[in-house]
């Protein structure tokens, strides 16, 4: 029995003085709801209402129940509204879950932007590369960068695109070669990223040709931004994403390799626990994310 739903019909008859203008009113049958009533009424073990063809009188039982029933239905009334206004305020903790490159190179710089605008968000901010349980973890938003999302129950929203391409110093190009073909790579120390897809295939895509590559790497790790400190020192080939290599691109300390040539990318997106979850401080912190994102790109 739907304990709320039987007290606002039990509430509605009384206020009406009728079971059809009730059942009407609610867009009920009156025979459901008398038999709802009747139901009530056993529950409780006592009657509420006396009934003749032509009138309805509450009893002394019934008379307390509406009173009580109406205040309870009042205070959940108010719980409600209390809980939407809220839920509209730009305000209150926003918990959210990024890869850790992904945290320090993107959330990092835009944070204190963000904060300037809604002073009243309160950002609890977790980093980590592993694939967390959003419900457990207790986040309200967790970033994932994928080429595609798992089937999931989790509610999606893609708000970027992450270009991987492969990269290394120019002291390690000028001392070791730059590859002209992907047939080149195999003679040249490689990093691995071990959360990617790619890490032991490279699928270089070009213009009006693809090649896949089966690669060893010397060093594997399950972090990006080791993988940009070990191309800086010289190590190697390695791909990185398009937010830790455009700044460094731009001043030269790395360089592209095979810049025909990139690897499939994959896309940034805005995980939640439900559509219900993100509610305006969510909304608004993607919206802002999403627009930093394009400028990016």
């Amino acid at each position: 029995m739907d304990k709320l739903g039987v007290m606002r019909a039990f509430c509605r008859i009384v206020e009406l003085k009728s079971f059809s203008k009730a059942a009407k009113d609610l867009g009920l049958s009156p025979a459901i709801l008398s038999r709802e009533t009747k139901l009530l009424e056993e529950s409780l073990g006592c009657v509420l209402l006396t009934r003749t063809t032509r009138s309805m009188t509450l009893t002394e039982h019934g008379a307390h129940y509406y009173d009580e029933a109406r205040r309870l239905l009042s205070e959940v009334e108010a719980l409600e509204t209390g809980i939407q206004a809220r839920a509209q305020q730009l305000k209150g903790t926003l918990r959210i879950n990024a890869p850790l490159s992904f945290g320090i190179a993107v959330l990092g710089p835009i944070t204190p932007s963000f904060r300037e605008l809604y002073p009243d968000v309160h950002l609890g901010i977790s980093l980590d590369d592993r694939v967390v349980d959003m419900v457990e973890g207790g986040f309200d938003i967790s970033i994932r960068i994928l080429r595609t999302l798992p089937d999931s129950s989790l509610v999606a929203r893609r708000i970027g695109q992450s270009r991987q391409a492969l990269f290394a110093s120019p002291r390690y190009l000028a001392e070791r070669g730059r590859p002209e073909a992907p047939e080149d790579l195999p003679a040249h120390r490689k990093l691995g990223f071990s959360l990617a897809d790619h890490q032991h295939t490279w699928h270089l895509e070009g213009p009006n040709t693809h090649s896949t590559l089966l690669v060893e790497p010397e060093v594997s790790v399950n972090n990006s931004l080791f993988i940009r400190d070990m191309l800086l020192a010289d190590q190697g080939i390695g791909s990185l994403p398009g937010f830790l290599s455009g700044p460094l691109e731009a001043t030269g300390a790395l360089e592209r390799v095979l810049p025909e040539f990139s690897l499939p990318s994959r896309s940034i997106f805005a995980v939640t626990a439900s559509r219900l979850s993100a509610d305006a401080k969510a909304r608004t912190f993607l919206d802002f994310l999403e627009n930093e994102l394009s400028r990016k790109d």
